[in-house]
């Protein structure tokens, strides 16, 4: 029996961490309880972040209450997220993929590992195919152009078979200089790279969206649709919300303050 597909949505301003995280929180709920009768969508949010720094579970109080005073004074926005590893950054020039999937529709159910399996080869996927970039393995999960060079992060969490969060890309060279900032996700010594710096040619998130759905429904066995939101319900309206409170918000800071 094939399987439904799964539903996209790309929103186009650059959207504010929590909030975003909130929807998450709230998709989450309504797949749930529509889950019952086995009437719910799987879906695939793919966006920019305001520049944001976002903590995981596995740091300290401590940890957390400096890094929160050094970085929302370079004007950055500080979160303490719920999805497993360290301190990262988001921000414009990257594309953050938050899926949200129900891995008991598989058959047998795709376990935690393997579904973080698939989603880093979807990223390492759509690098060669589409930019012809040859990768460097790596004891660490994520992406990486060489031992010394990270292009994509992978962060997830699974709740009753429910997945949230997810990964992100580096687009631009616009992310580096916040990167710059932090050790990201605990490596000392290790760069933020991007296409751009590894191409050397003219990226933008928008156009790198149709490969990268592509290849994630290539990944997961999946059609992949594009959401419909003049269909409107709990879900489509949650999203809808979030672009207007987006589109609403003022600039934000294109580089960190010195």
């Amino acid at each position: 029996m094939a399987l439904p597909p799964i539903f996209y949505h790309a929103f186009r301003p650059p959207l504010p961490y929590r909030p975003t995280w909130l929807l998450q929180e709230s998709l989450h709920r309504i797949q749930l309880e529509a889950r019952r009768s086995a009437n719910h969508n799987d879906l695939l949010l793919l966006l920019e972040h305001r520049p944001v720094y976002t903590a995981g579970r596995r740091q300290t109080e401590h940890e957390l209450d400096n890094d929160r005073q050094r970085l929302t004074a370079i004007g950055a926005d500080f979160v303490s997220a719920s999805r497993g590893g360290q301190l990262t950054y988001h921000g414009p020039g990257q594309i953050v993929g938050y899926p949200l999937l129900d891995l008991s529709r598989y058959s047998p159910v795709i376990g935690a590992r393997d579904y973080v399996c698939r989603m880093q080869k979807t990223l390492e996927l759509h690098l060669k195919e589409a930019h012809g970039l040859d990768l460097a393995p790596s004891e660490h999960t994520g992406v990486f152009l060489d031992p010394r060079t990270k292009i994509a992060s992978i962060g997830v969490q699974v709740r009753h078979r429910l997945t949230s969060h997810g990964f992100a890309l580096n687009v631009t060279h616009e992310p580096r200089p916040w990167f710059d900032e932090v050790v990201a996700c605990g490596l000392d010594g290790v760069k933020a790279g991007s296409i751009q710096s590894a191409t050397g040619k003219p990226v933008t998130v928008q156009g790198e969206i149709p490969g990268l759905v592509e290849r994630f429904g290539r990944l997961y066995g999946r059609d992949m649709v594009r959401l419909d939101l003049s269909q409107r319900n709990p879900s489509t309206d949650a999203i809808l919300a979030l672009e207007q409170e987006a589109a609403e918000m003022g600039p934000w800071a294109k580089a960190p303050r010195k």
